[in-house]
């Protein structure tokens, strides 16, 4: 498959006089092609579906989830599995991203990088990943060597594999057990796929994520009890949480995040089964960490 054969390298007709156009107009169409990503994710749903079931069958079997890709695709995976932490208290490593070049290549294109399958093949060994592992290799063009190697040497060591790309038909999907092909077409300014390919990428790394932590409990109704406040914002966001699951006061959830030593997950099960911290994580022990089913037990 040759590059220039690609949608997200053809040339948008809408754009042809894009630097002709004033501020406004030009805002006003990227905006309009910006409208239209949402759709294209729309119409990969149930691929996505299958890869969030993946990822949550290896998190539940304590393996993880492994983005790889190079460049904005492999950024962008890096992005999503720095905020697991914060966002559902996930132990170290168990979301995290192999980047083309290194994670210096976060802030500064490596070039070339992108190009090597046998530096993937060695990332991928770095890892350890094996049989409990998701990989979710990434590339806009759908046909990156360094996602296609990492793809190839994952399946080797028995893990689980997706592919997500902008285009149909992609070699990296012919590589992973799920393909996502997300169709974002020709971009506004021609071949710049941080643009909406990057935008539909980022939809789909947040998809698989956090409906892959919400299947495994990290959630109670669209709270996220499992969240680690390590600064002031998120410690009074952490209070809010609890008293807005359990209906109490700011200040009983105060309390009760306290005895629970900071925890939001236990607090919320102290105050709604009315039990103490080491009763409250028995439950969850018991509920495999869902509030939901915890309280069912309770």
């Amino acid at each position: 498959m040759n590059l220039g054969d690609l949608t997200t390298e053809a040339r948008n007709p809408r754009s042809v006089g894009l630097d002709a156009m004033d501020t406004r107009q030009l805002l006003e169409l990227m905006n309009d092609e910006d409208q239209t990503v949402a759709l294209a994710v729309r119409e990969a749903l149930p691929a996505i579906s299958e890869a969030v079931e993946l990822v949550a069958h290896s998190l539940r079997a304590g393996g993880r989830l492994i983005y790889l890709g190079a460049g904005t695709s492999g950024r962008l995976g890096l992005l999503d599995a720095v905020e697991c932490p914060p966002t559902f208290d996930t132990d170290a490593g168990q979301v995290t991203a192999l980047l083309a070049g290194g994670r210096w290549a976060f802030v500064e294109a490596v070039e070339g990088a992108e190009d090597d399958l046998d530096t993937a093949a060695a990332d991928v060994d770095g890892l350890d990943v094996g049989p409990d592992d998701t990989v979710v290799g990434i590339a806009a063009s759908g046909r990156t060597p360094y996602v296609i190697g990492g793809l190839r040497r994952a399946t080797e060591r028995g893990a689980r594999t997706v592919a997500l790309a902008c285009n149909k038909g992609s070699l990296i999907g012919r590589e992973a057990e799920v393909a996502i092909e997300v169709a974002t077409g020709p971009e506004v300014l021609t071949g710049s796929t941080r643009l909406k390919a990057g935008t539909a990428q980022k939809m789909v790394c947040n998809m698989l994520s956090t409906a892959a932590m919400v299947r495994i409990g990290k959630t109670y109704g669209n709270f996220m009890v499992d969240m680690r406040p390590t600064n002031a914002k998120l410690v009074d966001r952490a209070r809010r949480i609890v008293a807005a699951a359990t209906e109490v006061d700011e200040s009983t959830a105060a309390d009760a995040r306290q005895a629970a030593d900071g925890r939001p997950k236990v607090a919320v099960v102290m105050l709604l089964a009315g039990v103490d911290a080491e009763a409250a994580e028995q439950l969850l022990d018991t509920g495999d960490g869902s509030v939901s089913a915890s309280l069912r037990k309770a």
